[in-house]
């Protein structure tokens, strides 16, 4: 079988709740933020949580993007890692009912990397996260013979950040450009982009062939301060660019034009996965038939959904005639 997107990331169980801001600072974590956290102090967050209504799915931004592409029909699979405990268990059964095929050999000990997303009233997202055994991801655990049918390989930006995840990264975009699929990678966060800056560019002037970031990345990257400046700036650099720019709508570089694509009004229930949507929708349309303003149409509709409804998954589906709406 052919996929249209092969993804590799930190396979993370989102575990999504609704609290007051008065809640998170009891944390005492910093409100807005991703913040690591250990066994134990994830534990005890989770405890807390209990009682709480909660919304659980199979997590990590480049997860999120492939269940997106499978959400439109999209042909996707995915290399991670989770233990053999009840939340591996739910993540690979959660990705397999989408569709996505996911054939990676759990770790024999250790617990499966968790996502606490607090969400604040102003929608507000406060991350904890505890990777868990998604961090002991390594090169073995890239299947090159189910890679190598992809269409693109697309590859999260945290991975640099860990020695061994980083083989596995490299490891997948080298295996792309010996099959010839093509590589996407996320920035992920500003803090990445601070502390792996020149292997990012060295990445975008190599392997990538597509690079996904906001607006505070491309800033971060680039040293530069206006939107336009910072995308032609990537664009120098990398083949094509997808850089989203929140309310305002986001901004596609492709074969030296700027194609700058609106915004959507929506009511801001939940910002996460926002990005990761995004990704999985342009990803699934340049795959799919559509041309790259068409497919960034309906990344941007895509992701005002996702930040219109509580947790990463899309609750209300494109139908056929929607999307052949947006492609007009």
């Amino acid at each position: 079988m052919r996929y249209d997107v092969f993804g590799v990331g930190n396979a993370l169980v989102d575990i999504q709740a609704r609290v007051s801001d008065n809640w998170v600072a009891e944390t005492g974590f910093e409100k807005g933020i991703m913040t690591l956290v250990d066994d134990g102090q994830q534990n005890s967050v989770l405890s807390r949580l209990s009682g709480i209504s909660l919304n659980r799915c199979a997590g990590g931004s480049a997860a999120n993007t492939v269940m997106g592409v499978a959400d439109f029909g999209g042909k996707a699979a995915y290399a991670g890692k989770v233990a053999s405990d009840e939340a591996g268990e739910f993540f690979i059964r959660d990705m397999r009912k989408m569709g996505v095929t996911i054939e990676v050999a759990a770790a024999g000990t250790g617990q499966t990397g968790t996502c606490a997303v607090l969400i604040t009233e102003d929608a507000q997202r406060t991350m904890l996260t505890n990777l868990g055994v998604s961090a002991t991801l390594t090169e073995e655990d890239i299947n090159e013979e189910e890679l190598k049918r992809a269409t693109y390989v697309y590859v999260e930006g945290y991975l640099l950040t860990n020695p061994g995840q980083r083989a596995a990264a490299y490891k997948a975009m080298n295996a792309a450009k010996m099959f010839g699929c093509k590589v996407a990678l996320t920035a992920s966060d500003p803090f990445l982009c601070n502390m792996c800056r020149d292997e990012i560019w060295a990445l975008l002037e190599g392997p990538v062939d597509l690079f996904f970031c906001n607006e505070e990345e491309a800033k971060s990257l680039t040293g530069r301060t206006d939107p336009i400046e910072c995308a032609a700036e990537l664009h120098r650099h990398a083949q094509n660019v997808a850089m989203t720019l929140g309310a305002n709508g986001s901004i596609l570089m492709h074969e030296g034009t700027a194609i700058p694509i609106e915004g959507v009004s929506v009511d801001a229930v939940d910002s996460t996965g926002a990005g990761d949507m995004y990704a999985g929708a342009l990803l699934y349309g340049i795959t799919n038939g559509m041309s790259w303003k068409q497919a960034g149409h309906l990344a941007s509709h895509a992701a005002a959904r996702i930040v219109g409804q509580l947790g990463a998954r899309l609750q209300n589906r494109f139908t056929p005639k929607e999307i052949a709406a947006l492609m007009k």
